[in-house]
């Protein structure tokens, strides 16, 4: 079974009081190329995560935000003793000094400035790494189960523009030897025509013809051709990551229709090489977005 390269996942985890959500998208690529976007407490787990990725896709542009949720990452509050300590101290000096009435409470010293701030809470990194490979697992499964859908629908396409690239290549195999008797005949009207009536040297129209039969032969490129479509049928098949064969053997297959069409002196094989190149050009379309 082949594999779109296109699709999304998401995942949530939970360990000892950490919790973890985990989002990846996949986009084509030629290549497997990760981008991780974490918070600063999670930066340690990017190397996890990248190879927790690569583990399981062959190819793609992948998008991984992950971030803390729960109450593990809300800001806790801290506060500095030594610093209210000292504003105490200075409040109860001051009264004194100024013999001012009433008494220094709890409420003038938290409200100093810095005697109380928010903070991070404490990462537990053992725990946020349990919890983020089980949300990365999760996120992972959604996505290849995605890929893997739109992956039966890329491989339902393909196949039917496999069978019909079958059937102009056939239709080509046909129409080659027809062409060759078509040009006989058309030389040999066109001699007889100039020479008006002189017998022709059967020999000689015999050689032109030969001539033009190894010109325009294009057994070898039809040969080739269904080489190619069975191999592509073959892939399609596996349950390997196949995007990079198949866009080599699109190629391959345009490469020989474009032999055929500069060989081909034949009207009617024109017109099928025009649409063979089209239905070749689609699959090719579709082929970029295989795994």
């Amino acid at each position: 079974m082949i594999r779109s390269m296109t699709g999304f996942g998401s995942g949530r985890a939970a360990a000892a009081g950490e919790e973890v959500a985990i989002e990846i998208r996949s986009v084509n690529h030629k290549f497997c190329d990760v981008k991780v976007r974490l918070p600063r407490e999670l930066s340690a787990l990017e190397g996890d995560i990248v190879r927790a990725v690569k583990a399981r896709l062959a190819r793609g542009g992948i998008e991984i935000a992950a971030r803390r949720t729960g109450a593990a990452a809300t800001m806790a509050p801290r506060v500095d003793a030594a610093l209210a300590e000292s504003y105490a101290r200075a409040y109860a000096e001051v009264q004194a000094r100024l013999g001012l009435p009433g008494q220094v409470t709890l409420a003038d010293v938290v409200a100093a400035d810095g005697v109380i701030r928010l903070d991070d809470r404490e990462v537990d990194l053992a725990a946020l790494r349990a919890a983020t490979e089980r949300a990365t697992a999760q996120a992972l499964e959604a996505l290849v189960s995605m890929r893997a859908r739109e992956g039966d629908a890329l491989r339902r396409d393909l196949e039917a523009r496999l069978e019909t690239v079958g059937r102009l290549v056939s239709r080509v195999e046909t129409l080659a030897p027809l062409a060759v008797e078509h040009h006989r005949a058309r030389l040999a009207d066109r001699v007889a025509e100039l020479t008006g009536g002189i017998p022709l040297d059967p020999g000689r129209l015999a050689q032109e013809v030969a001539l033009l039969a190894e010109r325009t032969d294009v057994a070898e490129e039809v040969t080739r051709l269904q080489s190619h479509l069975d191999q592509a049928r073959r892939l399609l098949g596996s349950g390997e990551p196949a995007g990079r064969k198949l866009d080599f053997l699109v190629q391959e297959m345009n490469r020989e229709a474009n032999t055929i069409g500069s060989k081909s002196q034949h009207a009617e094989i024109s017109v099928v090489v025009v649409e063979l190149k089209a239905e070749i050009e689609r699959m090719r379309e579709q082929v970029q977005n295989v795994e």
